[in-house]
């Protein structure tokens, strides 16, 4: 999700039909420059090299969000086109989207799901299979202590910045939705990153920008991409 106001002038956006790597392609009709949309960057046209602003989201069941806001008003858009079956035979096949693959990577299976970061020029693809075995991850990218959490039953992921008041933290589960720091023991919301309990309480982790997306695609949008495993974590 990202923000659609630019140097104080609000755009707005629709879908160009077009394609970059099999990820969609946005254009904006102010002045219909195209836009990608993992990346969250003009790729052509007058705005070119324009980033928009990165606005934290989370992809979770109704119930979760329902859970943390039961006020929250809903946009009911129908139904999704093309039936079960089309869904399902392009998730089963090995197709690499509608265009091919750029670039050929065998370290994951095409179409294996992986939560994407990229922190200043460098990115982790961690895998579905290792987030399900590890769903707590400290990690470190591009120098920067990064925390990514996962919730096996709704696929539900986040990431953040782990450091508070310069202070570097590191985070274990301790119950269903919540997390404790070994430094200080304070108690974290685990999706929303607000520490609730404990010498930190009311403090907030940054967020970061994460991507749920086949492997496919976002090897050829970072083709030296790092893939994290529980194997090489501590490499």
């Amino acid at each position: 999700m990202y923000a659609r106001e630019i140097d104080g002038e609000e755009f707005t956006f629709g879908v160009s039909g077009k394609l970059i790597r099999n990820v969609l392609v946005m254009y904006d009709r102010q002045t219909e420059s195209y836009w990608s949309q993992l990346l969250g960057e003009a790729v052509a046209g007058e705005m070119e090299g324009t980033k928009l602003d990165f606005v934290p989201s989370w992809m979770m069941t109704w119930q979760e969000w329902k859970a943390l806001h039961p006020d929250t008003v809903a946009l009911d858009k129908g139904g999704r086109r093309g039936g079960r079956d089309s869904y399902t035979s392009y998730y089963g096949s090995s197709s690499a989207g509608v265009i091919g693959e750029t670039f050929q990577d065998n370290r994951l299976d095409t179409k294996d799901f992986v939560v994407g970061v990229e922190v200043n020029g460098e990115a982790v693809a961690y895998p579905f299979a290792a987030l399900h075995a590890e769903p707590i991850i400290n990690d470190t990218i591009a120098s920067e202590p990064v925390l990514v959490v996962f919730d096996e039953n709704s696929a539900t992921r986040v990431a953040f910045n782990r450091v508070v008041n310069g202070e570097t933290l590191t985070f274990t589960a301790v119950s269903s939705g919540a997390l404790s720091d070994r430094e200080t023991r304070s108690t974290w919301n685990a999706l929303t990153g607000e520490a609730v309990a404990g010498p930190l309480a009311g403090e907030q982790l940054s967020r970061l920008k994460s991507t749920v997306v086949f492997w496919f695609g976002w090897k050829d949008f970072y083709p030296e991409t790092r893939v994290y495993s529980l194997a090489t974590a501590n490499d």
